[in-house]
């Protein structure tokens, strides 16, 4: 038996395979990735890479043993993401795997925009399954604000449509280990967590800690929707993502990111990372 991540060299795979490592033997220890190359220093360090595409079922067919303990993190390719995790679920379903642990969004079916609509469908293909499972509904990450310090320190402004929504985000890496936690403990299976920071704040909370922090004036700029989607696509998002987070300030105005249940803290054992605390590694 093995505890396999999917999608391991990827930004959030990295930070659970660290995690992992500090609990388990590498032997322990696969991961499955498109791109063998990337996954070289994950092989130096003993970990079994095994090559497997969401978009391939023949590869899939071979990425799982009966009894592995898997992580499904959710792909990064929006509209694309039913197919991809069923090819998952079907070859996880196949091999007799012990856990599919899947990393959904906080508010699971409750969850009303359009950026939770492949997840609700996952967990439910899941649940069809039959397969022992774990939710890891996560909430947003600091990193979705904090990646873009340089854009919000030139202009003097994080622009938004959020209004005085709140967000319960948390570190990356808080996420990672609260899937550790789930791969290598008991008393998982059938479980749903909704995970978030234990602190929710307001765009202009986190406008006001970035100027404390950086020493400069940096303001909330609320905008209408359709002005907030000319902004993005005008900064070179495309614009069916750019509309994505649009529609996600919007439920952000609704308290869809908002809640605070305390499930995330204790998972990981600890309070979650506070915001402030991303904006200082980010600005160092």
């Amino acid at each position: 038996m093995s505890i396999v991540v999917t999608g391991a060299t990827g930004a959030l795979g990295r930070l659970v395979v660290e995690e992992l490592l500090g609990r388990v033997p590498a032997d322990r220890l696969a991961v499955v990735v498109r791109n063998k190359e990337k996954a070289a220093d994950l092989a130096e360090r003993g970990i079994d890479v095994r090559i497997a595409d969401y978009d391939d079922a023949e590869s899939l067919a071979g990425a799982f043993r009966a009894g592995d303990r898997v992580l499904l993190i959710s792909g990064s390719e929006v509209g694309r993401r039913v197919p991809q995790h069923t090819a998952v679920i079907e070859a996880a379903k196949s091999a007799g795997v012990a856990q599919l642990a899947y990393t959904g969004i906080l508010g699971g079916p409750e969850a009303d925009f359009e950026l939770a609509a492949e997840h609700k469908v996952t967990e439910q293909a899941i649940l069809d399954s039959g397969l022992p499972y774990t939710f890891l509904r996560n909430g947003w990450y600091h990193e979705n604000y904090t990646g873009n310090l340089g854009t919000v320190l030139e202009h003097g402004a994080v622009v938004g449509s959020a209004g005085a929504g709140r967000v319960a985000s948390a570190a990356r890496a808080d996420y990672a280990a609260a899937a550790a936690v789930v791969l290598t403990g008991e008393g998982h299976l059938g479980r749903v967590y909704e995970l978030s920071g234990d602190t929710a704040w307001s765009l202009t909370e986190y406008a006001a800690e970035v100027a404390a922090q950086a020493g400069r004036a940096v303001e909330y700029t609320e905008v209408p929707a359709e002005a907030h989607l000319s902004i993005l696509t005008g900064a070179g998002l495309p614009e069916g993502f750019a509309a994505l987070l649009v529609d996600v300030d919007a439920a952000i105005s609704r308290g869809r990111l908002a809640a605070t249940g305390g499930d995330l803290s204790r998972l990981i054992g600890r309070p979650t990372t506070p915001v402030s605390e991303a904006i200082a590694g980010a600005l160092a």
